[in-house]
C-alpha cells in the first residue's frame, strides 16, 4: 500500500497558525487566519482602532518563524526566546513591547517535572503573539476561556489571565503533592512508612524545579508595575498585580511544602538511626554475653598439659555452672544498663 502524504503542519495551517482570534469592543470574538490578520492590519476598517488580536503559532511547523519575520514587526528578544534554554518564567520590555517566556506542564501528560514545556509570548497594544513547540495546559485553558465568551479588553489582560492559569496549574500540582505527602507522613507516624529518603528527595527536587520554572521573576514584575509602557492602562496593571499576588500565594505554599518534606526526611533519618542503634545494641549484647563461653572453650580446647579439672569427674559441671553464672551476671548488667 502506498504511503500517504507526510503531514508537516503539526496541527497548524500552512503558516504555522494553530488558532487566531480578533477581539472587538461590543462584539463577539471572531476567529481569524494569518491572511485575514494581515488584511485587517494593512487595510483597517474605520472604527477598528481598539481591536486587538491573539495569534497562536506552532514552532514545530518550520513555516511559522518565516511568516512571523516576514509579516510582523517583532523585537529581536522574541526570536531569541524561541531558542532559549529552560529558565524561570520571565517578562521583559523591548522595543515598546512586552516579551515573556512562560513555562507550563504539557497538556497531554501528568504533572511531572520532565513534562515541562515553554511558550514565547510577545505583547503589543493590538497583538498578543504566542508560539510554542508542544501543547501547554495554561495556554489551552486561556483558549477555553475565550471560546466560552470571557470578555477581554486588552492584550495585557490576556497575559494576566494566562499567568493566573499558570498559577492555577502550580496550585493543582501542590494539591496533589500535598495529598501524597500527607499519606507519607501518616504512615511515618504509624511506623508503617515504606517511603525512602531518595523518594522524598526526588519529590522535593521536583517541587523546587517547578518553583524555578513556573514562578515569574519578581524583578521583572517590579519593573513593569513601576515603569509601565505608555499603552498599558491602570486596569491592566491591576490585573497583572493580581496575577502576581496569586503566584506569590502559590509559591509560599510550595515553599512550605518543601520545608515540610525536609522535616519528614529528617524524621525518617532519625528513625533509621534509631533502628540501626537498636540493632547494634542487640549485636553488642549477644557478643558480650557469649564472650565468656567463647573464651573458656578456646582455652580448654588447646589440649595442652595443666588444664584445670582435667582429672576431676565433676570438672565439666563446675565449668558449665561457672560459665552460666558469669553469663547471667553479664546479661543482668547489660540489660540493667540499657534500662
Amino acid at each position: 500500500m502506498a504511503a500517504g502524504p507526510l503531514d508537516t503542519t503539526y496541527g497548524s495551517d500552512q503558516h504555522g497558525l494553530i488558532w487566531g482570534y480578533r477581539f472587538s469592543p461590543g462584539r463577539a470574538v471572531e476567529a481569524v487566519t494569518c491572511d485575514t490578520y494581515v488584511a485587517a492590519v494593512t487595510a483597517p476598517v474605520p472604527g477598528s482602532e481598539k481591536d486587538f488580536f491573539w495569534l497562536h503559532l506552532s514552532l514545530a511547523n518550520a513555516a511559522s518563524e518565516h511568516w512571523m519575520k516576514q509579516n510582523l514587526h517583532l523585537p529581536l528578544a522574541f526570536f531569541d526566546s524561541l531558542r532559549t534554554e529552560e529558565s524561570s518564567t520571565r517578562l521583559e520590555l523591548d522595543d515598546d513591547m512586552l516579551v515573556a517566556v512562560v513555562h507550563d506542564v504539557l497538556f497531554e501528560t501528568s504533572f511531572e517535572t520532565s513534562a515541562v514545556g515553554s511558550s514565547s509570548v510577545c505583547i503589543g497594544p493590538n497583538l498578543l503573539l504566542s508560539a510554542r513547540l508542544r501543547p501547554l495546559r495554561s495556554m489551552d485553558k486561556l483558549r477555553e476561556a475565550v471560546r466560552a465568551g470571557h470578555v477581554f479588553h486588552s492584550t495585557v489582560e490576556l497575559l494576566a489571565h494566562l499567568l493566573r492559569e499558570q498559577a492555577n496549574v502550580l496550585s493543582e500540582i501542590l494539591r496533589r503533592s500535598t495529598a501524597h505527602v500527607d499519606q507519607i507522613e501518616d504512615r511515618l507516624l504509624a511506623n508503617r512508612s515504606s517511603a525512602t529518603r531518595a523518594q522524598l528527595g526526588s519529590l522535593r527536587r521536583s517541587l523546587v524545579r517547578l518553583q524555578r520554572l513556573l514562578a515569574p521573576e519578581p524583578a521583572a514584575f517590579f519593573r513593569l508595575l513601576n515603569r509601565p509602557l505608555h499603552w498599558i492602562s491602570q486596569d491592566d496593571l491591576q490585573e497583572l498585580q493580581h496575577a502576581a499576588e496569586e503566584f506569590s500565594a502559590s509559591l509560599n505554599d510550595s515553599i512550605s511544602l518543601v520545608e515540610r518534606l525536609k522535616l519528614i526526611q529528617e524524621e525518617l533519618a532519625a528513625l533509621n538511626n534509631e533502628s540501626t542503634n537498636r540493632t547494634l545494641f542487640v549485636l553488642t549484647l549477644v557478643t558480650v554475653v557469649a564472650l565468656p563461653i567463647n573464651l573458656v572453650s578456646g582455652l580448654f580446647g588447646m589440649n595442652v598439659g595443666g588444664i584445670p579439672f582435667n582429672g576431676n569427674e565433676n570438672g565439666f559441671h563446675l565449668i558449665v555452672g561457672g560459665l552460666m553464672t558469669l553469663t547471667a551476671v553479664l546479661a543482668w548488667l547489660a540489660l540493667g544498663r540499657k534500662r
